[in-house]
């Protein structure tokens, strides 16, 4: 029997992803994060002994939601960072003595 999943196969380098191999995650190179609008768009093939197709439209609507909550936390997230980081920076510049040589 041929594999299904065959098709989806790349043939690139893995890439590691992250500092280190320590967790041991690869990706491809050309690896892209799933956007919400691309669940929301994706079409399957009908089948004769498929699934039923509203509730495989139902999931994807549901996973396209849940990914958009997540980009918009993460984006969320990434502003905190960057004003934490520049707090930080303010308050060492402030009460950090001069260097005296």
């Amino acid at each position: 029997m041929r594999n299904p999943f065959r098709r989806f196969r790349r043939n690139r380098a893995p890439v590691p992803v992250g500092t280190g191999n320590a967790g041991g995650h690869y990706r491809s190179a050309a690896y892209r994060p799933l956007s919400p609008g691309q669940v929301r768009e994706r079409q399957f093939a009908r089948v004769r002994r498929g699934v039923d197709a509203t509730e495989v439209e139902l999931f994807l609507r549901r996973v396209a939601d849940d990914l958009a909550a997540l980009h918009a936390e993460l984006g969320r997230t990434r502003d905190e960072n960057i004003r934490i980081k520049r707090a930080l920076r303010d308050w060492q510049s402030r009460f950090t003595p001069g260097v005296r040589a």
